[in-house]
């Protein structure tokens, strides 16, 4: 005979009996099995989640307001992760953001570095940022009002009318009309009086700078011709001269 499930308050008397017994306590153990399988999952899940980053440093500063006291980096990784959950490996990160953020005061004493904060510290930044944002919201509040005044004065005299559409089309037209008048001048500007003494000027200045040259090379084939007498013809060849160079006139 099977041995009775303990689960079941009955023992079962007979064949039939029995084996319903034995399909309500295997029910009974598989329900039991889902259920702490469950809690498992859950407190698995629970572990894996951790704290975020603005929680851990919410968490740290809740050491500093309820102690009211003044703790080296070594005290803090020490009582953090004990009585806050957080993980030693990130308590200098974390502190050194309150730090940059002045949430956190900090000051050097002989070798050692110390680190505070009050709550009235914290009461008092947060008066003064509150302050800071009600200012800024003012501002804005009259940029905003301003601009919806200048809107509401640019609509006048802007009514979507008959009279001011056919303004607006009559306006594109002459546009249009003025880019075809700049683009037929354009085809004549080597006409334009401007132009052509414009051109005439550097005409003369690319002229004096030829004849400038043009000297500077007669001298110097001047000087070589006395220094070391060469005839002309071999330094014209030497140095690729033109035999019939001469001033533009």
């Amino acid at each position: 005979m099977p041995t009775r499930c303990p689960l079941l308050p009955l023992r079962p008397t007979d064949r039939q009996g029995e084996w319903a017994a034995v399909a309500l306590c295997k029910e009974a153990v598989l329900a039991l099995a889902a259920v702490v399988w469950k809690w498992a999952q859950a407190g698995r899940m629970s572990k894996k989640k951790g704290l975020s980053f603005e929680e851990k440093r919410a968490r740290m500063m809740e050491i500093f307001f309820e102690t009211k006291d003044v703790f080296q980096l070594k005290d803090i990784e020490k009582i953090a992760p004990k009585e806050k959950g957080i993980t030693s490996m990130s308590v200098k990160e974390i502190l050194q953001s309150l730090v940059d953020d002045g949430m956190v005061d900090t000051d050097r004493i002989g070798t050692s570095n110390y680190f505070w904060a009050f709550p009235s510290k914290a009461l008092h930044a947060r008066k003064r940022k509150l302050e800071e944002l009600e200012s800024q919201f003012a501002e804005s509040t009259q940029k905003k009002e301003a601009l919806q005044k200048s809107i509401e004065k640019s609509k006048i005299g802007r009514e979507d009318t008959a009279e001011r559409a056919a303004l607006i089309e009559e306006l594109a037209a002459l546009r249009q009309k003025k880019e075809q008048l700049k683009a037929e001048i354009d085809k004549y500007r080597e006409c334009d009086p401007d132009v052509i003494e414009e051109m005439r000027q550097t005409n003369k200045i690319a002229k004096e700078a030829a004849n400038r040259w043009t000297d500077n090379i007669f001298s110097i084939k001047s000087w070589a011709k006395r220094k070391f007498g060469c005839e002309e013809n071999r330094i014209d060849k030497s140095f690729g001269i033109p035999e019939d160079l001469d001033y533009i006139d």
